[in-house]
């Protein structure tokens, strides 16, 4: 039975766990907003490149998105501190619009349905 084609997936939770305690705990810029959460890590196959999917409470994602791929390599080094891989995966973080989208679609059920109800 061939597990290889799990690696990728279970290399991507424990990073993605890890990256979520080292953002928080470990890198000291103030410009990161204080509520960050890591959504998802997609890793490639082949284990060399990993993007990560965060959200976070901020007015600037485009700013934070910025912040924490200049934060990459720190990070990347931080991983291989505590992981035992023998490559740890070049890091890209995107800002995942799918909360914000997922908001935005309730506010607009919701706006539909009340202009549905009839005044009593």
């Amino acid at each position: 039975m061939n597990h290889n084609g799990r690696r990728p997936d279970r290399v991507a939770e424990l990073m993605q766990r890890k990256l979520a305690h080292l953002i928080q705990h470990e890198v000291d810029d103030p410009r990161l907003p204080q509520w960050m959460t890591i959504l998802a890590v997609n890793i490639s196959k082949d284990l060399s490149h990993a993007r990560v999917y965060f959200t976070a409470i901020s007015d600037a994602p485009d700013e934070v998105t910025a912040l924490l791929n200049e934060s990459a390599v720190f990070l990347r080094t931080a991983l291989a501190r505590s992981l035992s891989l023998r490559k740890v995966p070049k890091l890209s973080f995107v800002y995942d619009t799918s909360v914000e989208y997922g908001k935005r679609l309730t506010r607009l059920i919701d706006d539909a349905n009340n202009f549905d109800e009839p005044d009593a």
